[in-house]
Formats: C-alpha cells, sequence, structure tokens
C-alpha cells in the first residue's frame, strides 16, 4: 500500500495493518486472483453456454460478470494483485463493459484521489459538482436535465447515457487535437471491442443485444454505488461516505462501500476494506462527520425521484458571491 497517499488514523492503526499485511493472504493477494478467475471464467463461460442457458438467464448473469468485472478493474487500478502496473492493466484493458478505455479510466480515477480536491469542479474529474458560474450558464432544459439525473432513478437510468456521451466527445477531442497517446489508447480499445463483438458473432449472441440489454445495466449498477459516494464538505476527509450496506452488494462493489476507508487507505486491498473498518468503525464514522448510510436501500427510499442536491459546489458559489461583492 502506497504510504505516500495513505492516511491513518493513528500510529496504531498503521502497524495494525502493518501486521495483516503480513499474512500469507495479503501477500499472495489470493482472493484478487480467484476473483480474476471467477470474472473472466463467468463471463466467457456464460457467452459460450448462453442457448443451453437461455437467453434472458444468460443475460443476468452477464450483467452481473460485467458489472463486477468494472469492480475489479477499480482494484486493478490501484496495485493489486501484483506490483507491476503494466501487468494488472493487461487484466483489465479487454473492453467487457465496452464503453471506457482502462486508461481513461485510470487517468481520471487516480486524479479523483487527490483527496484535498475532492468533489471540487474543475479539479476533481469524477465529481458531479459544477462550478457557480458554469451552473448559471446552463440553459434550463439542461438543469432539469441534471436534476433529473441526481434521482436515485435518474443516477440508474439516465446517467450511463450521459457518461457514454461525454466519453464519445472525449474520444473525438483526441483525435481532433492529434492526441497521439490517447489516439493510441482508443484505437487499441476499438481494436479489442472489434475482437470481442467477433466472439460474440460467433457464439451467436446479438451484439445489439449485448450493448443495450447487458452493457448499459451493467453501467447503471455501478451508478448504485457511487450515488452520493461524495458530498462537499470543509473537511476534505469527512467528504467520501460509509455504506454499511449488505454482502451481495460488498460483493459486487468489493467493499468500495467503505469509501471513506477506501479513500483514506487507497492501497488498502478489497478484502481489507471491511475487516479495517470493522476494528475502528466508530472512529471512522467520527472522522466523516457521521456521513453514514445503512445501505443502498435508504438511498432508494429517500431519493427514488427526490434529487440530491448536487449541482453548484457551495464553496465555488460561495467565492462567486465574495468576487462579485469585491467587484
Amino acid at each position: 500500500m502506497s504510504q505516500k497517499s495513505a492516511a491513518y488514523l493513528h500510529n496504531q492503526q498503521r502497524e495494525a495493518i502493518r501486521q495483516l499485511a503480513r499474512s500469507w493472504i495479503w501477500r499472495s493477494e489470493l482472493p484478487t486472483w480467484l476473483l480474476i478467475i471467477t470474472i473472466y471464467g463467468g463471463w466467457f463461460g456464460v457467452l459460450a453456454c448462453w442457448q443451453t442457458l437461455g437467453l434472458w438467464p444468460a443475460t443476468l448473469l452477464l450483467i452481473l460478470f460485467t458489472a463486477w468485472y468494472m469492480s475489479l478493474q477499480h482494484e486493478l487500478i490501484h496495485g493489486h494483485p501484483t506490483r507491476y502496473p503494466w501487468l494488472n492493466q493487461l487484466f483489465g484493458t479487454l473492453p467487457l463493459a465496452v464503453w471506457y478505455p482502462y486508461g481513461l479510466y485510470r487517468d481520471s480515477h487516480l486524479a479523483h484521489h487527490r483527496n484535498h480536491q475532492l468533489t471540487l469542479p474543475d479539479e476533481d474529474p469524477e465529481t458531479y459538482y459544477f462550478s457557480a458560474e458554469r451552473w448559471r450558464r446552463f440553459p434550463r432544459w439542461q438543469r432539469r436535465v441534471i436534476v433529473l439525473r441526481n434521482t436515485f432513478a435518474g443516477r440508474v437510468l439516465l446517467a450511463p447515457l450521459l457518461d457514454i456521451i461525454g466519453t464519445l466527445a472525449t474520444m473525438m477531442q483526441a483525435f481532433r487535437k492529434r492526441d497521439g497517446r490517447n489516439i493510441a489508447m482508443w484505437l487499441t480499445h476499438g481494436a479489442l471491442l472489434a475482437l470481442l463483438f467477433a466472439w460474440l458473432q460467433a457464439c451467436g449472441f446479438s451484439i445489439v443485444w449485448f450493448l443495450l440489454a447487458v452493457s448499459y445495466p451493467a453501467l447503471g449498477i455501478t451508478k448504485v454505488r457511487s450515488f452520493l459516494e461524495h458530498r462537499a464538505d470543509d473537511e476534505p476527509l469527512a467528504r467520501s461516505v460509509i455504506n454499511e450496506a449488505a454482502w451481495p452488494w460488498r460483493l459486487l462493489f468489493l467493499n468500495l462501500n467503505y469509501h471513506s476507508v477506501h479513500h483514506d487507505l487507497p492501497g488498502l486491498p478489497w478484502y481489507g476494506l471491511r475487516k479495517v473498518y470493522a476494528l475502528y468503525r466508530e472512529e471512522y464514522q467520527q472522522r466523516n462527520r457521521g456521513f453514514v448510510v445503512q445501505g443502498y436501500r435508504e438511498w432508494l427510499r429517500r431519493f427514488l425521484f427526490a434529487a440530491v442536491d448536487v449541482t453548484a459546489h457551495p464553496t465555488s458559489f460561495a467565492a462567486d458571491r465574495v468576487s462579485k461583492d469585491d467587484d
């Protein structure tokens, strides 16, 4: 685990984690290796046998494995199961989820982990907040779309489409600016996607069905995890949620529901997050100022059709107001 980016509760916790990291399970990274085998074996196995399974059972299983694969990609980005980034990248480059090149996700996500800039518009590439100036310039229809996206239903059903549009715009920008590094990334992604589609056709599985009935719903499931995952707060360590979700969600999201712990200790392996949280539960809940939720059902109940207030960032709004007063 990276010592530079780790924010321990205290020296006792640092030593406790060092002891955990010396165990054979942690040193071997066996849980992550088994995860790689299970996800790849399950994804390709379901496709190979989908006619025996039936279309709908196969579709549901593919949605599950595709969403799980995106959780695995996150783990690979954070340095698991090996210490070699190039090797970890090999395990996550295949575009099973279609839309996002691994390199694009990696660069964006690592920039997101600058905790002192978390949620800040124009600084955090994964924030849902906007600067006050940008929010003010949005036409009314665009504000309505954003507010709709900020409901739980909108985040699951609409946000994947908006993300896909934004990702394709990023691709077009790379080609327009003749950005060699990013063009190479997109060409590699496209070539691997062509191979993946060829495999789908060889299995007799519709590419259109896969895009609409597998890939898109899988992206929607990932939006369950990221719903109100971060909030604007003057204390950076209080900006990430602790979601005490049930075990199926924890397994699917590889314990990223303990998001505050993950941002404090980004190098902690997925199977260590719950253990560390359980050891220091009260201290973490104090540290993030009670930003705790009792499972995703609570978000569903509170925000199914009600929008969470994630629009103009309050810090930028206040700065904008001060600037106007000075003028």
